[in-house]
């Protein structure tokens, strides 16, 4: 699976404070502390203010990458942040983070997909709004298909997103999450899926134990990428158990190999 972490988010009081302050050294730490932990991608969202994002992004990733070669995930609406920050990197190793079908974002973000070869989150929505049935997100995805179809991206550089809710205030959005998962993984040629796993608990107390029983299901379902924070308890944990149980880690090397470094 692969593991795309999300502290490095300016929605974040000390990632905030730290990119006001130009601290290098503390943003260089949290990315670290995520490698080590098991994320494989690092989110980048430097969007404090419209002044600041672009330099901020430039700053950013050209400072993490002093530290980790670890691939980036380049989290902006706004095209020419995201440019800024692609530019930074080697071709072909970046996630875009995002696309969707409403009007105008998908014209400025794909022809950054195409030229940087990047992979690209797709958020299953359009100008309609945030969807509530599997037949809302197929409507966006088959408009957002079209589209990357036409520009030559493949099927296996999109990570669906079916937007999760949080289950506080909408219980009735889990199934068709989960059950997006399973159609796109039947029916999507080949398109990975992917979610914001703490939008699920957001608003209840002890979150952790949502976030992880959730993540399970979704691994189940056939998950095949999560936003999420590596470094919150057991949930690296339950990321490894699942890919042995879904049969996505040969001979169950990558637990075994974890259990051994200590970080089970």
């Amino acid at each position: 699976m692969l593991v795309i972490a999300d502290r490095l988010n300016a929605t974040r009081q000390p990632i905030a404070n730290a990119l006001e302050a130009r601290d290098a050294a503390f943003v260089q730490k949290e990315a670290r502390r995520q490698v080590e932990a098991g994320a494989t991608c690092l989110d980048v969202n430097t969007a404090l203010s419209p002044e600041t994002e672009q330099d901020l992004m430039v700053w950013a990733v050209d400072v993490i990458r002093e530290v980790t070669e670890a691939p980036l995930s380049i989290d902006s609406a706004n095209p020419a942040v995201a440019r800024a920050g692609l530019e930074r990197l080697p071709k072909g190793s970046a996630v875009l983070n995002s696309i969707s079908a409403e009007a105008g974002r998908i014209e400025g973000m794909l022809p950054l997909v195409v030229e940087f070869e990047t992979r690209v989150v797709v958020l299953a929505m359009d100008d309609q709004g945030m969807p509530t049935s599997c037949a809302d997100r197929w409507r966006a995805l088959e408009t957002i298909f079209a589209k990357t179809d036409a520009a030559g991206v493949a099927r296996d550089r999109l990570l669906v997103d079916p937007l999760v809710r949080p289950v506080a205030t909408n219980p009735e959005q889990v199934a068709p999450c989960l059950q997006m998962i399973r159609e796109i993984a039947d029916k999507g040629q080949g398109a990975g899926t992917t979610m914001g796993l703490s939008n699920i608990s957001f608003g209840l107390p002890e979150r952790r134990y949502l976030n992880r029983t959730f993540l399970a299901m979704a691994i189940e379902a056939g998950l095949t990428a999560a936003i999420l924070d590596p470094l919150e308890p057991d949930l690296m944990a339950t990321c490894l158990a699942g890919a042995c149980l879904v049969a996505q880690d040969d001979f169950c090397m990558n637990y075994i190999t974890a259990q051994r470094q200590g970080k089970l």
